[in-house]
């Protein structure tokens, strides 16, 4: 006798949003991974990336935009797949709409937070080399590391939160993580 193997749910963005207020979740392949509130550790260290990185944009007359999380990014244009990075510098305006990025930013920022660690130096990494992101940063606290992924020039250089960290999107400019 032959017995039909069960599927596992497919779940699309629609679901995302309904989900209850106050609950996070990104979708990837179809399949929801739900989000734990960040610390306060978390907290700091993306507003640093995202203050250093704002102010040189600014300062540079730069045509890049910085959105913290939450924010939306539609990596595949799909429905199955939806993720919030806790940092999106998208350089495309026409990727940009008022429900957040349609379509791969040119880098993003996670800061691994101990229930993140899978998502970030594993499932995100793939998704985010396969959507077309050029460069993916995997900021560790717990670890004083930040891993630089440079997709385009497929490179990978670990750094310590003491070294200049050079931004391979912006050439000149470096970050020295210090919090």
């Amino acid at each position: 006798m032959l017995q039909a193997l069960a599927h596992e749910k497919m779940y699309t963005i629609d679901d995302i949003y309904v989900l209850p207020d106050g609950k996070r979740a990104e979708l990837i392949d179809g399949q929801i991974y739900y989000m734990a509130p960040p610390s306060t550790t978390h907290q700091r260290l993306v507003h640093f990336f995202d203050r250093e990185i704002g102010n040189y944009i600014q300062k540079n007359s730069g045509e890049c935009e910085v959105f913290p999380a939450p924010f939306a990014v539609f990596l595949n244009k799909d429905s199955s797949n939806y993720v919030e990075p806790d940092l999106s510098i998208i350089c495309d305006k026409n990727k940009i709409t008022e429900k957040g990025c349609n379509g791969a930013p040119d880098w993003i920022i996670e800061v691994v937070s101990p229930g993140s660690r899978t998502m970030d130096y594993y499932k995100k990494l793939f998704k985010y080399r396969s959507a077309g992101v050029c460069e993916y940063w995997i900021a560790d606290y717990e670890k004083a590391l930040v891993i630089v992924y440079d997709f385009k020039n497929d490179h990978v250089t670990n750094y310590t939160f003491s070294d200049n960290i050079p931004v391979n999107i912006y050439p000149g400019f470096s970050i020295n993580v210090c919090l």
